[in-house]
């Protein structure tokens, strides 16, 4: 069994590459939740979404979110009714949100929710949310705090970042299966996903980074920065934030405790000395995902890292 740590679009093309080289049954992925919002009403749980999508076929590989050939009329006229649509939800996609808050009204978890959905789509790869209870991801500004979806898309990730921060983590629990998934796993990946508000509310709740640390399976991750920039988004901006240059030797330090192999861009070879002297094995490759065939490859790359 191979266990997955996703949020964000580079996890899912990695997760897409790995569902095509082996059985998809074989993965259990762990999802960020610290993303989650309400909207209209609904509880929506974009990355859990993303990845479900990606599994069952259905996700827009343009866009990077949401579901291929959606349309948009609800969207429309709710903006026709005075309300704010700066989050974009089509309408097939919303009938996920509005199963997920149905459920949910009648007393299931989050992780019941997620199955129930993944069964539905005919998904045969495990996914966990990284908790049942509440994670919120909020980023400070110059201008105040922000959810992390009024600061990634509202504000398209332009305000200047001070810090980050999880509240609801400190006393949240891991979700049902995920310390056993963890426990049990032949091999871990860390998705090429944003180390701070991606990766990082993950290894907030309690327990789950213990468990990685205590692993004797190998842990292999993917770089999302290639330079001093992210392959996509803000990850640059909120590493530094956080503390953390941002640089390949950056995500190194970040998962340093755990993690035994990172794969880097070949532009960032010159940082191997550095990220080895943290007691992580760089390797070389072509990280970028930009065709269908990347995300075979690189899969294909990571798991004969992991197989060694």
């Amino acid at each position: 069994m191979l266990v997955v740590l996703t949020g964000g679009t580079g996890g899912a093309k990695l997760i897409e590459g790995l569902a095509a080289e082996i059985d998809p049954s074989e993965l259990t992925i762990i999802c960020n939740t610290g993303d989650d919002a309400i909207f209209h009403g609904l509880y929506v749980s974009p990355d859990i979404d993303t990845i479900t999508y990606t599994l069952a076929g259905l996700s827009d590989s343009e866009k990077g979110w949401g579901i291929r050939g959606d349309t948009f009329t609800a969207l429309e006229q709710l903006r026709r009714l005075g309300n704010d649509t700066w989050f974009n939800l089509g309408d097939k996609d919303l009938a996920t949100h509005i199963t997920r808050t149905k459920l949910l009204n009648e007393g299931l978890k989050l992780s019941a929710v997620t199955e129930h959905l993944r069964r539905q789509l005919r998904v045969r790869s495990r996914i966990l949310p990284m908790s049942d209870q509440r994670i919120e991801t909020r980023v400070k500004t110059p201008e105040g705090e922000l959810s992390f979806q009024e600061f990634f898309v509202k504000q398209r990730w332009a305000p200047e970042v001070i810090s980050v921060r999880f509240p609801g983590a400190e006393q949240a629990q891991p979700a049902p299966g995920v310390l056993d998934a963890i426990g049990n796993a032949q091999a871990i990946i860390v998705c090429p996903s944003n180390p701070i508000t991606s990766i990082g509310p993950i290894l907030a709740v309690p327990g789950i980074r213990a468990a990685l640390e205590q692993t004797g399976a190998p842990v292999v991750g993917v770089s999302p920065m290639i330079g001093a920039t992210a392959i996509s988004g803000p990850a640059h901006k909120l590493m530094v934030a956080a503390g953390f240059d941002a640089s390949v030797v950056g995500v190194a330090k970040c998962y340093r405790e755990f993690l035994d192999t990172l794969l880097i861009a070949g532009e960032d070879c010159a940082s191997a000395a550095r990220i080895e002297a943290l007691g992580v094995a760089p390797v070389a490759s072509d990280i970028r995902m930009a065709t269908q065939a990347d995300k075979l490859r690189l899969a294909g790359e990571v798991l004969a890292l992991v197989k060694k």
